[in-house]
């Protein structure tokens, strides 16, 4: 919460890109999240009357901004939504509602992203999709991606993973698999 200006930090500084947010004020903490921070909610927070794809454009609409459709259309068919924009929320299925919720936190191209178990409700071969296009948009666009996750084979899709225990920092694997993410695990006790 505090990396992503939601709540205040109480020493040190926290930047996104060239920004130091720990000094911002509301309005400039509100746009800032607006415009260069994505989130995927674990309980997606999607809005029950809007379709899949109002709810994926709605941070744009809120900015005032207009969505370029062809990195909609991209990250709608890379998120397997095609065939489900025109759907309320509550058509569509558990997995459907975490694709929007990503592809909302994608759309505006932020330069952070934090999902909170963004592949939880998600079938292995969806959560893969998932997991593979933020990978790819860091990769490609040089977004940072921070994700919390119990799911050993989700944490093997980053670059680095941070063990927490309690609320404490108790480790670090650097380019790891689901095998080592695993025997991280066992030695915690989790």
């Amino acid at each position: 919460h505090c990396l992503a200006g939601l709540d205040t930090a109480d020493s040190g500084q926290i930047w996104i890109g060239g920004t130091e947010i720990t000094g911002l004020g509301d309005k400039q903490l509100t746009r800032l999240r607006r415009e260069r921070v994505g989130f995927v909610f674990q309980a997606f927070n999607l809005v029950p009357t809007l379709t899949a794809e109002q709810n994926i454009a709605l941070p744009v609409a809120l900015a005032g901004g207009r969505v370029d459709r062809d990195w909609f259309r991209h990250v709608s068919s890379a998120l397997g939504l095609d065939d489900r924009l025109r759907h309320r929320p509550h058509e569509l299925s558990g997995g459907q509602q975490q694709r929007v919720a990503v592809a909302r936190a994608l759309l505006t191209r932020p330069d952070v992203v934090f999902g909170d178990g963004p592949t939880g409700n998600l079938d292995s071969k969806a959560g893969a999709g998932v997991l593979s296009l933020l990978r790819r948009s860091s990769a490609e666009m040089g977004q940072s991606i921070i994700m919390v996750t119990h799911d050993p084979v989700a944490a093997s899709y980053a670059d680095r993973v941070v063990l927490m225990n309690d609320g404490e920092l108790v480790g670090e694997l650097d380019r790891p698999d689901a095998d080592s993410v695993l025997a991280a695990l066992a030695k915690l006790g989790a």
